[in-house]
């Protein structure tokens, strides 16, 4: 089968950083192995046990505990379900599907199906917000409400500002493993708030795997047109690959009067004190509208 990892020993690395941070959540965790049509799917469940189910997606090219983690305020209301996503670092098979067209939404049935859910409330930050997008233009049924943070799949920052900033110290970093070029990164995706843990673990997905460079697909007014639930949308001015001034216009035009829109001066990675925000800003979003 192919890989995503470039040696058993980097995937060991990996796999282990994502062990550690697991012990970070105060939470009792289950973890199932759901089959789907494209393979099978390591799924972290906790939170409330009789909780509102709330799916919550990963950011891509990361591993799925860094990014649930900056949500860990909703385990005390709601039973999360925290899918590794298919194709990337972790524990899912590695099997890449497209995220411009319906895959993603087949695999999130075949998710919901297995968990006997009809629909939901979804979280997504970058990447996942892309596939709740992708779920929204092609099962809009399945959507009760979202949480779009930092996403993907509704417009891109500067080519050559990613170049520049993300690309040129990524390059470095792989040839000589420079620490200063992945504190550059680092501090670029985080406004110099990322944590040490945090910026190993990415220096050793760019290290260790062949990095996903698919973005989902940027969504139309079109695909939208029969999605209806509320979906409050977070972004951040200083975010390198999802300016918040873009995606706050675009998503007006696609999202309409079921936007909740808000806009912090914060980058890719929210920083502590923004992250108790962004808490705030969930738990009065989903205690209006699920």
């Amino acid at each position: 089968m192919k890989t995503i990892y470039k040696s058993p020993e980097g995937k060991e690395q990996i796999l282990n950083q994502y062990e550690e941070y697991l012990t970070h959540f105060d939470s009792l965790i289950g973890r199932d192995y759901v089959k789907t049509r494209f393979g099978s799917t390591h799924v972290l469940v906790m939170g409330k046990e009789d909780g509102k189910p709330l799916f919550i997606f990963q950011g891509g090219n990361c591993i799925n505990p860094v990014t649930l983690s900056w949500f860990k305020g909703l385990l005390e209301e709601y039973r999360v379900y925290a899918p590794d996503t298919i194709g990337h670092p972790g524990y899912s098979d590695e099997t890449r599907i497209s995220a411009s067209d319906s895959s993603f939404a087949q695999w999130t049935a075949d998710l919901l199906d297995h968990y006997k859910l009809e629909k939901c409330a979804f979280i997504g930050p970058s990447y996942g917000g892309g596939i709740i997008l992708r779920i929204a233009a092609f099962m809009p049924e399945r959507i009760q409400c979202a949480v779009l943070v930092a996403p993907a799949g509704i417009s891109l920052g500067s080519k050559i500002k990613m170049i520049k900033e993300i690309l040129v110290p990524m390059i470095f970093y792989k040839m000589n493993g420079s620490v200063k070029s992945l504190r550059k990164i680092a501090d670029v995706m985080s406004s110099n708030s990322m944590k040490e843990l945090d910026e190993s673990i990415i220096g050793n997905i760019f290290k260790h795997t062949t990095l996903e460079q698919e973005m989902p697909k940027l969504t139309t007014a079109e695909e939208l047109r029969d999605y209806s639930a509320p979906t409050l949308v977070i972004t951040g001015t200083e975010d390198v690959f999802f300016p918040g001034n873009k995606i706050s216009q675009k998503a007006e035009g696609l999202l309409g009067d079921w936007l909740e829109l808000k806009m912090y001066q914060m980058a890719h990675f929210p920083s502590t004190s923004q992250l108790e925000t962004i808490d705030t800003d969930i738990k009065e979003f989903l205690k209006n509208h699920y």
